[in-house]
């Protein structure tokens, strides 16, 4: 069977870290979205996005296609349900479609002759951007469980102290250091070839993915995951970074949510909650205004490439877009459009060229190749956001 997974309805809200991937691509938990599906189906999937993201992330299309809304994350049930899908049939909750088999590669199909089946209960879907850090917990214990069936962790080094070792599952070339781990709250999960250095405290759940380093005396809280490559220290609470991101320093970031090659300066504190408790509101590109989170504790949002100078201070409910540069003393407004350079004290446009090249340095040094796809990717961002650029 051919698996496809489309963006839906909810990629806006998604913003700005649907700017640069499809939904699917969205890591919360262990895995990404697309990798949580891949797992189950025990297939490789393609995606259905936006024109412009399409020559980096293409799509198979095949006679016979099962398409899969990427913000709906599956269990063992759902992807069962998904595998069962017979030709002219769609699975539904409520009046949402997850999935539907279809002769046509198409996410806007027509589906009014299609045999309605409705799941039961209450997905667990992706439907704000807020919701990849405070569902993360749920997405962390669910791909702990899939990851580690059946397989045996690597031996808790000598010098480690943990408590719950029976939650505690370390992979191969994974290196740790007089820390302590404590997995009585929720499952810790030691990616292959990370590095966990002297003096660090982590509480679960977490999860290190491959790759990837704890610096010196970082104080880690759950329920957070540190993609692939990525470098962390100081203290994080309830956070999500994609990859190849660094928040290497002292200073706190809480409730947040950092896209890829992102880079947080020394001694930079996001503020997580609003001094009078009140409700946070968040920027929502789609509908151009702040709005209501639901959540007390909300903190920073920030899209691929964008970096912050020492000491910056962010407010609480912070939304940063795609390819900005922070710096400066005083609290940036809580929303930083995207391709901004600046401060508390003024923004101007940061040049795409500029951009390109900035980003392009960056990936080489990790090793990575910086395409001409992804430059047009990041060009039709700046497009696209022009409106709400100063300049």
């Amino acid at each position: 069977m051919n698996y496809i997974l489309f963006d839906g309805p909810v990629r806006n809200a998604l913003l700005p870290f649907t700017f640069t991937r499809p939904v699917a691509d969205i890591r919360i938990g262990i895995l990404t979205i697309r990798e949580k599906w891949e797992k189950l189906l025990k297939t490789n999937t393609s995606v259905i996005t936006q024109d412009y993201l399409a020559d980096k992330f293409p799509l198979v299309s095949a006679g016979e296609n099962i398409l899969i809304d990427a913000s709906y994350i599956p269990d063992p049930g759902l992807a069962e349900q998904v595998e069962q899908l017979k030709p002219g049939e769609a699975i539904y909750h409520e009046d949402n479609i997850i999935a539907f088999n279809s002769t046509e590669a198409r996410a806007d199909a027509d589906l009014s002759t299609f045999r309605k089946k409705n799941i039961s209960g209450e997905p667990f879907r992706v439907e704000n951007t807020w919701d990849i850090f405070s569902k993360n917990k749920e997405a962390l214990q669910s791909d702990f469980e899939l990851l580690t069936k059946d397989r045996e962790s690597m031996p808790i080094p000598d010098g480690v102290q943990v408590i719950a070792p029976e939650n505690v599952f370390i992979e191969e070339g994974a290196e740790l250091f007089f820390t302590t781990l404590n997995a009585s709250n929720g499952p810790i999960y030691i990616g292959k070839n990370t590095l966990i250095m002297e003096g660090c405290h982590i509480r679960g759940g977490f999860a290190l993915c491959e790759g990837s380093i704890v610096k010196m005396g970082a104080k880690i809280y759950g329920a957070t995951t540190v993609g692939p490559y990525c470098k962390v220290g100081g203290e994080i609470n309830n956070s999500v970074l994609f990859s190849y991101s660094n928040k290497g320093h002292e200073g706190f970031l809480g409730n947040a949510v950092l896209g890829e090659w992102c880079n947080i300066g020394a001694d930079t504190n996001n503020s997580n909650m609003k001094n009078n408790y009140d409700e946070v509101r968040l920027w929502s590109y789609e509908e151009e205004r702040f709005r209501k989170t639901g959540l007390q504790f909300c903190g920073l949002m920030m899209g691929d490439h964008s970096k912050c100078g020492i000491n910056t201070m962010f407010n609480t409910g912070t939304v940063i877009g795609v390819n900005t540069n922070i710096y400066g003393s005083g609290l940036p407004r809580n929303f930083v459009p995207d391709f901004s350079w600046g401060g508390a004290s003024g923004f101007t446009v940061y040049a795409l060229p500029k951009a390109i090249e900035s980003a392009k340095r960056a990936s080489a040094r990790r090793n990575v190749e910086f395409t001409d796809t992804d430059a047009r990717i990041l060009k039709h961002v700046f497009e696209a956001t022009k409106k709400w650029r100063k300049g």
